[in-house]
């Protein structure tokens, strides 16, 4: 769930039926556990976004599993961390696709690579899946080229699949990617999103699922079409792409929080906002969480990783003269138990299993 520019920082450094019955928990942290959301899937261990990754997160005792939607040239949702596949599939080794490398713009940065509005659903089935960050998850890495891309339509009916194997209900977590873009495009993603819900009977305020973007016109969008639940995605810096003069730190003020509220049911906003972190050491809680809640929002903050590189100096492991320590893991338990103590209603991780055992 990194913006863009995060994303490209990150790398450059480096079936049956769900009913209400069954819905996760989701009421404050105090009252109930607070969800674990693997954020797509247990993607510190495997490929994300495959079935590979969304099993383990279900083996580990996640109650959701994230899938970030992007469009097809020919209108379908499959599931990719951004539109721009080159780092997360095997396409450049495919002589047949070599033309379609591009250059394009957009949410205002330069890309280069392979795009899935440029390939039909037919054509994403014949890549595969390799591990976005082999430098810092070489074991995860190991599983390259063993899965397929995945619509979201194969992601909840694995959901459904999954909740009839262990006993418990595992929701979706979809997040649009890139809305305004894809509508300047000619693909809107908001009209098929819509429509995935009601297709697959999750198109309620009760189902076990959360819709999640980080720009506001399309939630505004979903509001009017759907009463599923709606997350709006805020980051410490910058703003959605769809309103320039607009900040995220102007939408979690606690008025700003208000408005927020009356298009979304929750908050999904980066972990340093909640508890902040230097170099050194994490520092005190914020107010967000309460503000939050005072709004009438629930608050799911993004993302937990357990590897040295996302951790301050104090909660560092290993041998810091290893080539590998930066890919060590450090002690994420403690980024963890403080979230909890926030309050947040609960947490996206790319280790899940970490997080429902801190959770307790």
């Amino acid at each position: 769930m990194t913006l863009l520019t995060r994303r490209a920082m990150t790398t450059a450094a480096l079936a049956g039926t769900m009913g209400a019955s069954m819905i996760p928990t989701m009421v404050r942290a105090g009252v109930r556990k607070p969800v674990v959301i693997a954020h797509r899937g247990a993607s510190g261990e495997r490929p994300e976004h495959t079935l590979l990754a969304y099993g383990l997160a279900v083996d580990q005792g996640c109650d959701f599993i994230e899938p970030d939607l992007v469009v097809t040239k020919d209108g379908h949702l499959v599931v990719r961390h951004e539109n721009e596949i080159g780092g997360t599939t095997d396409v450049a080794s495919h002589p047949e696709f070599a033309a379609r490398k591009a250059t394009k713009t957009i949410d205002g940065e330069s890309l280069t690579g392979w795009f899935t509005e440029d390939f039909t659903l037919a054509e994403i089935k014949t890549l595969r899946a390799r591990e976005r960050l082999p430098q810092l998850r070489p074991a995860s890495a190991a599983f390259d080229g063993q899965a397929q891309v995945l619509t979201f339509d194969e992601v909840v009916a694995f959901a459904r699949a999954e909740s009839k194997r262990v006993g418990r209900t595992i929701g979706v977590y979809p997040e649009m990617k890139h809305p305004a873009y894809f509508a300047s495009i000619g693909l809107p993603i908001e009209g098929r999103m819509v429509e995935a819900l009601k297709r697959n009977d999750l198109n309620s305020k009760t189902a076990p699922v959360f819709v999640q973007c980080f720009e506001v016109g399309p939630l505004k969008t979903l509001r009017l079409k759907t009463p599923a639940r709606l997350v709006l995605l805020v980051a410490g810096e910058g703003g959605p792409a769809d309103l320039p003069n607009v900040r995220y730190a102007d939408l979690v003020t606690p008025e700003g929080l208000k408005g927020v509220a009356a298009y979304a049911d929750g908050l999904g906003p980066e972990k340093t906002m909640i508890v902040p972190q230097d170099k050194q050491t994490l520092l005190p809680a914020t107010s967000l969480v309460k503000d939050a809640h005072a709004a009438g929002l629930v608050v799911h903050p993004w993302t937990v990783r357990a590897e040295n590189y996302f951790l301050p100096a104090t909660l560092r492991r290993g041998d810091a003269g290893a080539a590998d320590y930066l890919a060590q893991r450090g002690d994420v338990t403690a980024v963890l138990k403080a979230l909890y103590a926030a309050g947040v209603d609960g947490v996206f991780s790319d280790f899940p299993g970490l997080a429902v055992a801190a959770r307790g």
